[in-house]
């Protein structure tokens, strides 16, 4: 019965983890280039028409891919009494602790202020440039974090990494998502 819970609840995080992550890099890497070569008079039919949609499956995968986690956290770890013991539980801790600071900004900064920016191009009002700007910072921070986070995910099945080597690894995969994600927001509106 164990294995097959743990089984269940393994795919339900992959699934939505993918779908969640997916989404966030269509939404850095496509949808930001993608906004600011959009022409004004199409905002009232792309932005209502297509961001409720994304933002619907982007911020329900969040919380589906934590709370799957945390059950499989508790499964193979927590319940064992192994929260920081072994490798393999520190790697997936900090994981995890990552993926729920990224599904926290989800619900509580990008989709609220993406939401208003709906709400007022749906109303054919101006939206506050200030709402696009958290979003877009909190949304980046989810990009740059994606890359630690996904590298102790994967890292806690196969390798355990120590301390050091967590903080070592995190921040190199960090600086990679940084390095990638504004030199394609750079050149990319002009590439594709």
């Amino acid at each position: 019965m164990e294995a097959a819970l743990e089984f269940v609840f393994r795919w339900i995080h992959f699934l939505a983890g993918i779908t969640w992550i997916g989404l966030l890099y269509f939404l850095n890497f496509v949808n930001v280039p993608f906004q600011r070569v959009l022409d004004p008079s199409a905002r009232p039919l792309v932005i209502p028409t297509l961001m409720p949609r994304v933002l619907a499956w982007f911020r329900h995968a969040a919380w589906i891919t934590v709370l799957a986690g945390l059950v499989l956290w508790w499964l193979k770890y927590a319940r064992l009494g192994d929260i920081v013991e072994t490798n393999n539980a520190k790697t997936i801790l900090i994981g995890g602790l990552l993926g729920i600071i990224m599904a926290s900004n989800v619900w509580f900064i990008i989709w609220p202020n993406q939401r208003r920016i709906i709400e007022a191009v749906r109303s054919g009002q101006t939206a506050d440039p200030s709402w696009g700007r958290r979003a877009l910072y909190a949304s980046r921070t989810n990009v740059i974090l994606s890359f630690p986070m996904l590298l102790f995910m994967d890292g806690a099945g196969h390798y355990g990494l120590d301390w050091v080597s967590i903080v070592v690894y995190g921040v190199l995969a960090a600086i990679l998502a940084y390095l990638l994600l504004f030199s394609v927001q750079k050149w990319a509106v002009t590439k594709f």
